[in-house]
């Protein structure tokens, strides 16, 4: 079903971003020019083409892996593309631990101490992740972080502490919805036979709380941290923009705004092929987490 989904959305992107109006040429060449200059780089570019056929004329350099040449930068637009992924997966990589950092310790705490104060402080702490949005949290870590405080830089990407802030605002999020599910899945392992077996053996606490209940628990989490890892990935336009970081996501943002065709499908093709390579791995995972999964 890889194939099939993956043309789908293709094709949907294809259509929507020729239906959008607005002209590439006119964008490229300036308002002011002769409409006979309009004319010959429109057809340079093969933008005086059929729908139909610039749509079949995509799909054939696409099996030959040739994602075309950016209209905007001048420049193959799978050179383009490379350039720049590898700054968004480091960012999804690192909001993601980020997001495990925080997420895992809350949610065993949370299970642990089911109905106290501390139940309710994780409760209260994943309802406010839960409602600011990331276009939100990232200017405010900016002005308290970076111009109030002047600890961080606020944009761009460099050393270390470059990617502190982009990194926190995709991740802090994303863990409240982790929390909530890491506690879900503990009070459910925690309420099993074996569990109240363990602690009448007395185990220690930490023994039965990581040796047993959270490694029965991980298989739920690890499928809402791939989901989340695949989020990550498209997700970063945002928080790539208000922090001007060199990403895939920023990079789509431009495509659009330059109404550059072939750049904005190279965009969405790797966002969407990374999507299922990652959900792909996580369904290997699950065999290696859970020998019950490979022996089914």
């Amino acid at each position: 079903m890889t194939l099939p989904a993956l043309w789908l959305v293709l094709t949907l992107v294809f259509l929507m971003i020729h239906i959008v109006p607005g002209d590439p040429v006119e964008q490229m060449l300036g308002e002011g020019a002769a409409p006979g200059e309009l004319a010959q780089l429109r057809h340079s570019l093969g933008l005086d083409l059929s729908l139909p056929v610039q749509y079949g004329h995509y799909l054939s350099r696409l099996a030959h892996g040739d994602l075309g040449h950016s209209l905007k930068f001048q420049a193959p637009v799978r050179r383009i593309i490379f350039e720049r992924y590898p700054a968004t997966l480091q960012l999804a990589f690192l909001a993601l631990l980020v997001c495990a950092a925080i997420a895992v310790p809350a949610g065993v705490l949370a299970a642990h101490r089911r109905g106290t104060g501390a139940d309710r402080a994780v409760g209260v702490f994943t309802l406010f992740g839960l409602a600011i949005p990331n276009f939100a949290l990232g200017p405010l870590l900016i002005l308290l972080f970076s111009i109030e405080l002047g600890l961080l830089p606020v944009s761009g990407r460099g050393g270390p502490a470059y990617y502190i802030l982009p990194a926190a605002t995709l991740g802090a999020a994303l863990a409240a919805i982790l929390t909530r599910m890491v506690r879900g899945s503990m009070l459910e392992e925690l309420s099993s036979d074996y569990v109240r077996t363990a602690r009448a053996k007395g185990l220690s606490t930490s023994a039965v709380l990581f040796r047993h209940a959270f490694r029965n628990a991980l298989i739920p989490i690890i499928t809402i941290l791939g989901l989340q890892f695949g989020t990550l990935l498209a997700g970063t336009i945002v928080t790539e923009t208000i922090f001007s970081w060199p990403g895939i996501g920023r990079l789509t943002v431009q495509a659009i705004s330059s109404r550059d065709y072939p750049l904005l499908q190279g965009c969405i093709l790797v966002i969407a092929v990374s999507y299922v390579v990652v959900n792909l791995l996580t369904d290997l995972l699950y065999t290696l987490i859970d020998p019950r999964v490979r022996l089914s």
